[in-house]
Formats: C-alpha cells, sequence, structure tokens
C-alpha cells in the first residue's frame, strides 16, 4: 500500500517519494500487479507513465485498475495504457489553464493578492496600506530619500553602515515578523525595483519554470511584459 503522496501533483515524480518506491519495487521485482482505481493518475506526466510502463514490461508486473487487468508486455494493452496516460496529463493541463485564467482574470483587475514587500500591510478591510509600526515606515522613508539625495544604492548602503542603521526585512519562515538587519547590496537593489514601494500594482514580473533537473527558475520580464501594472493603486512611500 503506497499513500505517502497523497495531496501530491502527478505532473512530475520529482517530489513524490511514494512514486518512486513503486518504481523501485517493480524494478527489482517485488511486484506482481500494480492495482489502483485509475492507475493514469500515477503519473500525470507521459514521460514518467511509459517509464513505470517499460518497467512494467520488463519486470512482468501487470496493471490493475477499475476497468480492467493490464500487461503491458501486450501491445493491444500497451495501446489503452498510452491513450489513459495522454489523457491524464491533458486533465491536468485543462485543470490548471481554469485555475490560471480565473487568478490572471483578477490580477488584470488588480484583486489578487499578492505577498507584500517589507513596509507594506493588508488592513483589516483587504487594502493596502503603510506598516503601522513607525520605526518600519521611517527607516523606509529614509532609505528612498537618501538614495535620491546619493543617486546610486551602493552609496544608499554606505550611509546606512556609516550612521549605525538597519533595515527592516520579513522572515521566511513567519512572514508577519519583522526584523532588522544590515542593509545588503541586494536588499537596496530588490526594493528600489519593487514597483509595489511606489503604490503600483504590479504582476507577472517573473515568468517561473523548471529546469531539466526539477529546479525553479524565476527570469525577470520586461514591464512591458508584466501581466498587470495598475499606478496609483493604493499608498506608497514614493510617487
Amino acid at each position: 500500500m503506497i499513500d505517502c503522496d497523497q495531496g501530491e501533483s502527478g505532473a512530475s515524480a520529482a517530489w513524490r517519494e511514494g512514486f518512486r518506491r513503486l518504481v523501485t519495487d517493480v524494478g527489482m521485482g517485488r511486484a506482481g500487479i500494480v492495482m489502483g482505481l485509475e492507475v493514469s493518475r500515477l503519473a500525470r506526466n507521459n514521460a514518467d507513465w511509459h517509464r513505470l510502463l517499460e518497467i512494467c514490461a520488463l519486470a512482468g508486473t501487470l496493471i490493475l485498475d477499475e476497468d480492467g487487468v493490464y500487461d503491458p508486455t501486450n501491445f493491444n494493452d500497451r495501446l489503452p495504457l498510452g491513450l489513459k496516460g495522454a489523457m491524464s496529463e491533458a486533465e491536468l493541463h485543462v485543470l490548471k489553464a481554469r485555475l490560471r485564467g480565473g487568478l490572471l482574470n483578477k490580477a488584470r483587475r488588480g484583486e489578487y493578492r499578492c505577498p507584500l514587500p517589507t513596509g507594506l500591510v493588508y488592513d483589516e478591510a483587504g487594502n493596502v496600506a503603510l506598516d503601522p509600526d513607525s520605526q518600519v515606515r521611517e527607516t523606509i522613508a529614509y532609505f528612498f530619500e537618501t538614495f535620491s539625495r546619493v543617486g546610486s544604492a551602493h552609496q544608499t548602503v554606505k550611509v546606512f553602515r556609516h550612521e549605525g542603521l538597519s533595515f527592516p526585512s520579513r522572515l521566511h519562515n513567519d512572514p508577519r515578523q519583522v526584523i532588522f538587519r544590515p542593509l545588503t547590496a541586494w536588499s537596496a537593489l530588490r526594493t528600489l525595483n519593487n514597483p509595489r514601494y511606489a503604490g503600483v500594482y504590479a504582476y507577472g514580473r517573473r515568468r517561473y519554470r523548471r529546469t531539466a533537473a526539477g529546479k525553479k527558475i524565476e527570469p525577470t520580464r520586461q514591464s512591458s511584459d508584466w501581466i498587470a501594472c495598475i499606478p496609483n493603486a493604493h499608498a506608497g512611500y514614493i510617487t
């Protein structure tokens, strides 16, 4: 019985321990038959699905679901199994497209709640407002004031270090908690390039995709390619 993949998407086997264990057991000859209510949902990726079929065929393992018993070594059985896998992958694409469409529609209207940078919070009505902590507000306001005076992110960092000032930052494991750390060039550039500080609602600044190794990368888009860009959508620290 393999049930440790409950709640995990079948789009990839990279993060599914149960599916990898299943493939290992079949390849080692420990399973004579793989049973499931709908076996095509074992993998919603044709590459992973056909790899499992190949291993089952090499090990002489049968496959069973609510429609019947299949022998992967038999072409007439492999054909419906392949079709089931293709339909399962297409079904996942349709589900994602519908969910993504609803999300993009909310984003274009400026209604999708995105994580906010340090210094901005959602109030009780769900509107974006400046952080109620006066120390956080004053530090960020002084940061932009210093940058407008010295004209360089690195010079701004030097000013903060010279004056012994720290910069607010949210913890990744608890975004509600704000701590003060020494200002770095990376934090300064990230703050300067974030349109939310100018009161602009922006969505789609990065395009998330995975590499062949399963690592997620975030290439930055040009501003003309952003999905949503709504000026004066909420209060900001600069115009």
